[in-house]
């Protein structure tokens, strides 16, 4: 494995930074915040060259709030000025941890995600499809997974990868954040949480772009361990969903058991009662699809929730509350979707809310 040397210099070189604070303006450049750091640009792009050089930089207040889609999460937002010194670690440090990722990793990568995930799955089942025996499916579903991981673990991993304590001590006040508390006790939802109840020593804050890569990172460990002990060939994940293929279901078991203490024991992370081995003719629900070898399919909960998001937005742009070209927008990111599944039905369905909206 190659280590990372001498790459913080170029974390905090100032054209580096110049072009973090550029990706991280990027749709928001109008946002008070991002107005008064641009005002004074150079001398704010100076003062955080000059905390990483000197080794003064902290992390601001977190603001924290929830949101409901796909399912309720507590998110934590940085100040501006944290998003760009995340992006300039970012910049930097993840091209090289993606080399070192395996192929069928899908979450937060270039060139991947949900419709790649897809596709590679529905080509596997296409290809077992063809053979005599029947295969099954094993789910992986990692309980909490964000608010879960062990920050003693993902400082070793990132120890083991990174021979430059300024850069270690730097990715360390990121993930041992002492003002907020990111970390849930085992079984706990996050609305079932206090602030107090949170934990210190586990977690990290949904929202972080720094916090994508680390989850990539951390479950990297995992994939390695399936790929080089287990030596399982239909395996795919999206970051904390896994999905493995084989013919024999006892051995599946088998397998989730192995992968389970491995968790359990290396990356102190739990399994949830989602986990399941059922026959791949059912149907696998992955990445917002319930994907068979001839077809897929939305699953029913994320149509349900399209269809509710599309009356809000008609009523919202009925009474004024959003532009035509934001609804306009909303509409094609969710035409988008419907294109990689069979969709036919639903497609009209939505056509018909529309042919209502117009006629009231």
């Amino acid at each position: 494995m190659k280590t990372i040397k001498n790459i913080y210099p170029k974390i905090y070189d100032f054209e580096n930074l110049y072009q973090a604070y550029e990706i991280a303006r990027k749709g928001k450049r109008f946002r008070d915040e991002v107005l008064t750091f641009s005002s004074n640009l150079e001398s704010n792009l100076i003062e955080i060259q000059n905390h990483l050089i000197y080794g003064t930089y902290e992390v601001g207040k977190y603001r924290q709030f929830y949101v409901y889609e796909p399912k309720k999460r507590l998110i934590m937002a940085l100040p501006f000025r944290d998003r760009v010194v995340q992006w300039a670690i970012y910049k930097q440090l993840f091209p090289i941890f993606d080399k070192q990722f395996i192929f069928d990793s899908y979450a937060c990568r270039e060139g991947k995600g949900t419709h790649a995930a897809a596709d590679r799955l529905q080509y596997w089942l296409r290809q077992t499809e063809r053979k005599p025996e029947r295969y099954y499916y094993l789910k992986l579903d990692i309980s909490k997974y964000f608010y879960r991981v062990d920050h003693d673990i993902l400082i070793n991993i990132l120890k083991r990868k990174i021979h430059d304590d300024r850069l270690i001590d730097l990715l360390s006040i990121i993930i041992n954040c002492e003002d907020t508390k990111f970390g849930l006790p085992a079984g706990i939802d996050p609305d079932m949480c206090t602030e107090d109840e949170r934990l210190l020593d586990v977690g990290m804050p949904i929202g972080n772009l720094t916090s994508q890569m680390f989850a990539n990172l951390y479950l990297n460990e995992l994939d390695q361990y399936v790929k080089h002990e287990l030596r399982l060939h239909y395996y795919i994940r999206y970051m904390d969903d896994v999905i493995i293929l084989h013919p024999d279901k006892k051995y599946l078991a088998a397998v989730k058991d192995e992968i389970e203490t491995f968790l359990n024991n290396k990356l102190h992370l739990q399994l949830n009662n989602k986990t399941a081995i059922r026959p791949c003719s059912m149907g696998i629900d992955f990445v917002g699809f319930r994907i068979w070898a001839t077809h897929r399919k939305l699953k029913k909960k994320t149509a349900k929730k399209i269809k509710a998001r599309v009356k809000h937005l008609i009523k919202a742009k009925a009474r004024g509350q959003i532009t035509e070209e934001s609804f306009k927008g909303s509409i094609a990111s969710y035409k988008g979707i419907l294109k990689h599944c069979n969709s036919y039905g639903f497609r009209q369905s939505l056509n018909e809310l529309f042919k209502n909206k117009r006629s009231e």
